[in-house]
């Protein structure tokens, strides 16, 4: 008879380690999302718009924020624990969300800083920010979820 404690520590080590990333990067982006809203870890605080460049808002006071944008964060995360329940939904979450992360450094790059098009809003620092999350979470889910494929 296996005890509840055994099992447990049974389970831990067959959890495959891109459902643990896939959270790991979930619960950040919630914690983002949460952080965003809270005067002092968010400077100008009392600037910050629903939306668009006007906001004046940035979180550690650096990346421009809005409450769209922080919206925005607290869904992609909680998306991120939904799809994390399985490896392939841990996988499409890595690559996927990945994808649009590129894309969102793509259209910061091309659009004007200070014109409606910025109406999420991105600064510069946001743009950088961009681009390692998406390598990040593109290069994590193509190397994971191959190594869960051979080794899961």
């Amino acid at each position: 008879m296996v005890s509840g404690a055994s099992r447990s520590v049974a389970h831990m080590g067959a959890w495959p380690l891109i459902r643990t990333v896939a959270m790991l990067i979930s619960a950040v982006f919630l914690l983002i999302g949460v952080l965003g809203f809270i005067p002092g870890i968010t400077t100008n605080y009392s600037e910050m718009r629903f939306a668009g460049h006007e906001s004046g808002a940035l979180l550690l006071g650096l990346f421009q924020v809005s409450v769209l944008h922080n919206i925005v964060h607290l869904l992609f995360g909680i998306a991120g624990l939904l799809l994390a329940r399985s490896v392939a939904g841990a996988r499409s979450f890595l690559i996927g969300g990945g994808l649009i992360y590129a894309v969102l450094w793509l259209y910061g790059l091309l659009i004007d800083h200070d014109s409606a098009a910025n109406f999420v809003p991105f600064n510069t620092a946001d743009n950088w920010l961009h681009l390692v999350l998406a390598a990040g979470m593109i290069v994590l889910g193509l190397v994971l979820g191959t190594r869960e494929q051979h080794h899961g």
